[in-house]
């Protein structure tokens, strides 16, 4: 059997309970999310998950949902993006997995953008990188600075 086919029996199992995280990675397997959102998402909501004293989401809504975005601005200082990230993976979990979306608005203390200038290296500092490279190492550093790619992209996941 191949894989393929054992991950769709094993999602479409009807006596089977599949745990909740299980649930997740299946509804993204299905909508062809990147693997680095699934592990991302996942995260969050085993986050969330362990904030509220292992309470399942289904049993909570967006009281709970604001306590804990405002835990991360407010205690976590966390940056904006990071924020909207874990918001975005709970309101995919309600929408997408659970299938009851959050109808109310969530008032939760938001994370201020943090002022920063951008790091970059001069043209001279990235060829001194560059040419301290070589072999596979030097032609995938120079797949993604010359290509733009994101850090997984020349390596296929």
């Amino acid at each position: 059997m191949t894989w393929l086919n054992m991950k769709k029996q094993e999602i479409y199992n009807p006596n089977k309970p599949r745990k909740l995280l299980d649930q997740v990675r299946d509804v993204m397997w299905l909508k062809h999310y990147a693997y680095r959102t699934e592990i991302t998402y996942s995260g969050w909501i085993k986050r969330f998950i362990f904030f509220h004293d292992k309470k399942h989401p289904k049993d909570m809504g967006e009281p709970e949902v604001e306590a804990f975005l405002t835990w991360l601005a407010v205690d976590q200082k966390v940056a904006k993006s990071t924020q909207n990230q874990a918001f975005n993976a709970l309101i995919f979990l309600y929408r997408d997995v659970l299938k009851c979306p959050l109808e109310g608005r969530i008032n939760a203390i938001r994370s201020r953008k943090k002022e920063r200038l951008p790091v970059a290296m001069s043209k001279e500092e990235t060829q001194r990188v560059l040419n301290g490279m070589s072999g596979t190492t030097q032609l995938m550093a120079k797949l993604l600075y010359g290509n733009g790619f994101r850090l997984m992209e020349p390596i296929g996941v």
